[in-house]
Parts: structure tokens; C-alpha cells; sequence
């Protein structure tokens, strides 16, 4: 059981049957009368956003979630297939339940499964990846200064970021996953 004092941000609970993340949650002490927890949460099947209040000290009971490691291998149509690196069974995601993932998905790449009730429910990227620029204006045009808000890069896998000047059609670069923003070029 979980108790609304161990409430965090991304802790996994089970909400009317449903497994949900927390993306955010606020202590609230009422005047008179106890305390209350204020959350949103969202749901790992739908990717539904809820938003729910609990009494301080209320209990949910932890989801019966498991991990599996599974490498992308391709895409046909909307599906989108990975082979668990143990068994070499392949399972197809549909790439409306793949939601911000899509964006940084390149083929061969090494991914969490999150599983509920032996049904596969979300992809995890990896929190950094390195991506190939495909497409981006040349260096050197006016405005390109030391201090720059940066120019848009379409990367291999069509995700469009915004990255530094310097930045080439061709190159390297490393990518937060979580916030989809431009890290470092890579050597």
C-alpha cells in the first residue's frame, strides 16, 4: 500500500483498477479539519490526465507493473514492433499508445516495456539518445550570434527540436528524451 505522505513525482500507483502515474501532486492543510492531497494523474493504458483528491494518510495499493528490456526493430503502418531480448518474442504497439516515444525511436534501439497484467501497456525511451540530423538551415546566416535562441533541426526519426547555430545537416547530436530539448553534439 502506498499513503498520500509518499506521494512523488512519476510514482506508479493503482487508481479504480487502472495503473496511473503521478505527474503532480500539492499537500493542502485546510483550516479547520485535516489535511488534503491534491493530484493529477495520468493513466498508463489511455494516457488520460486525471485529477482526484485524497485525505491525508489515504492509502492506494501499488500496480502490478513489470519491466521487460525490448529492442525496436521496425515499423509497418501504424504498428510498431519490439522483440523481447530474451524470449525473441515480438509484440506490435499501435502508434496511438506510443504517445512522445515515437518521436525518438530509432531502429535496434534498447527500450523498457512496461507491462500490466501481462498486457504491454507504454514504451520508455532511454532518457538520452543520440539522433542524426537530417535536415536543418546551413550555419552562418544573419542572426547567427553567440547568444541565440538556435534554429529548427528535422532529426532521423522526424522529431523537429531547436538547436544551436553550429549544428550541421549530418551531425551528432544528444537529445533529453523527457523534455525533447538539444544537449551536446556528439564527437
Amino acid at each position: 500500500m502506498i499513503s498520500t505522505s509518499d506521494f512523488r513525482k512519476g510514482l506508479k500507483v493503482e487508481f479504480k483498477g487502472e495503473p496511473c502515474e503521478i505527474v503532480d501532486f500539492q499537500h493542502v492543510k485546510m483550516g479547520r479539519g485535516g489535511a488534503i492531497v491534491r493530484t493529477k494523474m495520468k493513466n498508463l493504458k489511455t494516457g488520460a490526465v486525471l485529477e482526484e483528491t485524497f485525505r491525508s494518510g489515504e492509502k492506494l495499493e501499488r500496480p502490478g507493473l513489470e519491466e521487460k528490456n525490448m529492442q525496436y526493430i521496425y515499423s509497418q503502418d501504424e504498428h510498431y514492433y519490439f522483440m523481447d531480448l530474451e524470449t525473441y518474442e515480438q509484440i506490435p504497439f499501435m502508434l496511438s499508445q506510443l504517445g512522445d516515444a515515437k518521436n525518438f525511436l530509432r531502429e535496434n534501439m534498447t527500450v523498457k516495456i512496461l507491462y500490466h497484467k501481462d498486457m504491454p501497456i507504454s514504451v520508455e525511451v532511454p532518457t538520452f539518445a543520440e539522433l542524426t540530423v537530417t535536415k536543418t538551415d546551413p550555419a552562418g546566416f544573419r542572426g547567427d550570434t553567440a547568444s541565440g535562441s538556435g534554429k529548427p533541426a528535422t532529426l532521423e526519426t522526424g522529431a523537429v527540436v531547436k538547436v544551436p547555430f553550429h549544428i550541421n545537416e549530418g551531425d551528432i547530436i544528444r537529445i533529453d528524451t523527457r523534455t525533447a530539448e538539444y544537449i551536446e553534439r556528439v564527437k
